[in-house]
């Protein structure tokens, strides 16, 4: 059997610092470098005057906006079974403070979740994910987490999982996905779908996002942060659908008791660019749309250029990052001093001008020589660039595009 996950309560390398902070926080989730669409920034100048935020939870035209978004997927919901917050860490820190009990996660995860888990004491164990993705634990791995953790007289009640993951860009098989879930009811845990990147597939008409709310209704809370693929990551509004049962109405009414508390208020004029968004107009699928092929071309040129130089990564399949494991070339990076991920971390930093967060960020183990890549950065530095990258006929063959990817081949061309 595999390794079951450990608990976790300061974080992979404990209050250790660095040049950007503690690394048991952050770094952000992958921004999409480009400029906020025209009709929303239209929206948001529109509503400026709203000077009273969007009661807690969210108004009636927020809530109905998300009601319709899931419908469109399969997932039917009431407004009374949604809450809507000022960004996805607020919303989860609300959630989790409304279920109780311990925490599991898939290894690796966002950089998030833990911390959220972290402010409220709760412990968090974490579970192997298989060969073939990320986001969702090992059903063996999954099953024999619960039980150690009961034998020592712990209490799992939930389970987070990413349909379409951060930090490996891949999408978990509906099989596999099916398998945790229904191992985790059988298990009576809660499960917590973050679905945040389910609208930035690279390959939409080849892979399909499952939501584990469409096989287990009653038993999952799902959430999705609207920055993965509808506004820009500084308009902060996430969302939250909650089962339609009186469980459900429950933590829904708590949930929104901690936000309250939080003052996780979603400001007047987001609220209503974000009540636009959700509603989908032409304009904004037409850029959700091209924003996802964009990052998957680009993508797709890192991860050739990462195996290309003998290091390893599932072919990224959602998002606008790939999670790059250097092993294969631990000797020549311990001929430069970099023997763990925090030090992986500065070095690929430095060389290619941008954040290159490292595994220990997501829960890995120090001594695993794994980084998230994000395609952002290579878009452009400014706005006209960042346009003119998603415009491109051929966005690769841009002379900022290519540079960047040109400083990653050099940088792990060292290595060798």
């Amino acid at each position: 059997m595999r390794t079951t996950g450990t608990t976790e309560t300061t974080g992979a390398a404990g209050a250790a610092h660095e040049g950007r902070g503690p690394v048991r926080y952050g770094p952000l989730a992958p921004d999409s470098g480009l400029p906020a669409l025209p009709e929303l920034v239209a929206v948001l100048a529109e509503a400026a005057g709203r000077t009273a935020p969007e009661p807690p939870g969210g108004g009636p035209v927020l809530r109905e906006a998300a009601c319709g978004y899931w419908s469109r997927r399969g997932l039917p919901a009431h407004p009374q079974e949604v809450a809507v917050a000022a960004g996805a860490q607020p919303l989860l820190l609300a959630l989790l403070a409304a279920h109780g009990g311990d925490v599991l996660m898939p290894r690796p995860h966002p950089a998030s979740w833990a911390p959220q888990a972290r402010l409220l004491g709760r412990p968090v164990f974490q579970v192997p994910t298989p060969a073939e993705c990320g986001g969702v634990p090992d059903l063996y791995a999954l099953l024999e987490t619960v039980r150690r953790v009961r034998a020592e007289g712990g209490t799992p009640r939930l389970l987070l999982l990413s349909i379409a993951d951060d930090p490996t860009g891949t999408v978990a098989p509906p099989e596999l996905l099916r398998e945790a879930c229904e191992a985790a009811v059988g298990e009576g845990l809660h499960i917590i779908s973050d679905e945040t990147w389910r609208d930035t597939l690279h390959r939409p008409h080849e892979t399909v996002p499952l939501s584990p709310a469409e096989m287990w209704p009653d038993d999952v809370t799902v959430f999705f942060d609207l920055a993965g693929a509808l506004t820009p990551a500084s308009w902060p509004a996430a969302v939250a659908r909650f089962p339609a049962t009186p469980g459900g109405a429950a933590r829904r009414a708590r949930t929104v008791d901690h936000l309250t508390a939080l003052g996780a208020l979603v400001a007047g004029p987001v609220a209503a660019a974000a009540a636009h968004a959700l509603d989908e107009p032409p304009a904004v699928t037409a850029r959700v749309a091209e924003a996802a092929a964009l990052h998957a071309r680009v993508a797709a040129a890192v991860h050739h250029v990462v195996l290309a130089a003998g290091a390893l990564a599932r072919p990224p399949q959602a998002g606008r990052h790939l999670y790059a494991d250097l092993g294969p070339l631990r000797r020549g990076l311990g001929a430069r001093g970099v023997g763990d991920s925090m030090e992986l971390e500065e070095f690929l930093g430095e060389r290619l001008g941008m954040p290159v967060p490292g595994g220990h960020r997501f829960g890995d183990e120090l001594g695993a020589l794994r980084v998230r890549l994000a395609t952002g950065p290579l878009l452009g530095s400014t706005p006209e660039r960042r346009t003119e990258s998603l415009t491109a006929v051929e966005p690769l063959e841009l002379p900022h595009v290519a540079e960047g990817l040109s400083l990653l081949t050099a940088a792990l061309g060292e290595l060798h």
